[in-house]
């Protein structure tokens, strides 16, 4: 289901695949930019940095700028690197906490 996005898909009659975002399922454009079709599906933040916690989304679209950084099938990925295929398992990463700091 699409939510409220500014950001218009290229090809709205595209295959879709279903691909699980932080344990809710999504269904994309099959073969489209990670990146963009996660904004297009009105998914603005895609991690939070860990001292600040202060949200982040694509700025470069080109892999330069590590903003758009999930976790994709259980490896940290640039979402803008990569296309979408079915069963993709993404993660967005949060604030780092006391506790995660503790099992490290």
């Amino acid at each position: 289901m699409k939510t409220a996005s500014p950001f218009l898909e290229i090809d709205a009659d595209a295959a879709r695949v279903t691909v699980r975002l932080d344990g809710a399922d999504l269904s994309l454009p099959a073969g489209a930019n990670l990146a963009a079709a996660l904004l297009a599906a009105g998914v603005p933040v895609f991690r939070h940095t860990p001292v600040s916690g202060a949200p982040r989304g694509p700025f470069c679209m080109m892999g330069a700028c590590f903003d758009c950084l999930v976790e994709v099938d259980g490896v940290t990925r640039q979402a803008c690197l990569l296309t979408v295929e079915e069963g993709l398992e993404i993660v967005r990463a949060g604030p780092a906490t006391a506790e995660s700091a503790d099992a490290s």
